[in-house]
């Protein structure tokens, strides 16, 4: 008897993370060979999801060269930690995510954009430290236009500054990113706040003025407190919602990532394709309803943090 299909695919997944080029392809392969040989039904649909990702990877594995630096997404978004050298980014991405990577108190100590996984709110956030852009990046200075490209591909920027120095090195990354057209929702952290030699005001009041419009939040990664403000402010540049689903008469919840806008059959078609067809509405806890466990329609409306029971 086969394991549930949903169970399948989580597993599924986890064999194949980290796995890439003709690694991942064998496992796909392996997996392929393992399941149910069901025409018709969720089965199925494993299937041909196994067979178009060896696909992809057969063409990822061609068109993909030593020197490339895409990053491959993960997570429900994906948001970039962008500064000058010396910024304090591979600090500040040990420190959200616990991987452990090299750092430096010198420039370029980063040469490559590095990926971590982040749990947010109770769901993934892929978090990418951009090696240290200078002036002139846009103009393929120091390889600026490839690493502007990974960041051109990030659902949002966290600009990195040292607390400590003067704006002007951030000023120059912000004008490069903007001289690319690259426009995303963003926010500046002020690093390193514990080493800053001027007063916490005085040090935010300066960079406040130097990007007017934009978010300016101080940090260290000694203070536990602070790192879990960021985390918030990071989840807000999302724009995601949370949605916890859970099945008739279980009290277990899952969390789900979805658009602002999404509605009940957006819920459904997370939890599986066939699901969204198959959805008649749903019962519903939290604020987009006026009573706890209200039975609402398909194209109703979740808010976040919303309980949403899918009803078929």
């Amino acid at each position: 008897m086969p394991m549930p299909h949903q169970v399948q695919m989580q597993v599924i997944k986890r064999r194949i993370d980290g796995k890439d080029g003709s690694d991942r392809i064998r496992e796909l392969r392996a997996i392929l060979a393992e399941l149910p040989g069901y025409r018709n039904g969720p089965y199925a649909d494993i299937r041909k999801w196994v067979n178009a990702e060896i696909e992809r990877s057969r063409v990822r594995s061609r068109v993909v060269h030593r020197d490339s630096l895409a990053v491959r997404r993960e997570g429900v978004a994906q948001v970039a930690l962008v500064g000058p050298p010396n910024a304090g980014k591979s600090s500040l991405l040990q420190a959200l995510s616990n991987i452990q990577i090299k750092t430096g108190d010198y420039p370029f100590t980063t040469l490559r954009p590095i990926p971590a996984l982040t749990r947010i709110h109770g769901v993934l956030i892929q978090l990418v430290e951009i090696p240290g852009l200078i002036s002139g990046a846009a103009e393929d200075r120091g390889g600026g236009r490839a690493l502007l490209g990974v960041l051109r591909g990030a659902d949002a920027i966290v600009y990195c500054h040292d607390a400590s120095a003067p704006p002007d090195a951030f000023e120059d990354v912000r004008a490069e990113v903007a001289a690319a057209g690259i426009e995303k929702p963003s926010l500046l952290v002020a690093t390193k706040l514990d080493d800053a030699g001027a007063g916490e005001r005085e040090v935010l009041e300066r960079l406040r003025s130097a990007a007017p419009g934009l978010p300016v939040i101080g940090v260290s990664v000694l203070d536990d407190e602070r790192l879990d403000a960021l985390r918030d402010e990071i989840w807000n540049l999302t724009g995601l919602i949370r949605v916890f689903t859970r099945r008739p008469g279980s009290g277990e919840t899952d969390p789900l990532a979805l658009h602002v806008h999404a509605t009940v059959q957006d819920v459904a078609a997370s939890l599986h394709g066939e699901l969204a067809d198959a959805t008649v509405g749903a019962r519903i806890w939290g604020d987009s309803v006026r009573f706890a466990g209200q039975r609402v329609g398909r194209d109703h409306r979740v808010a976040d943090g919303d309980v949403v029971e899918v009803l078929t």
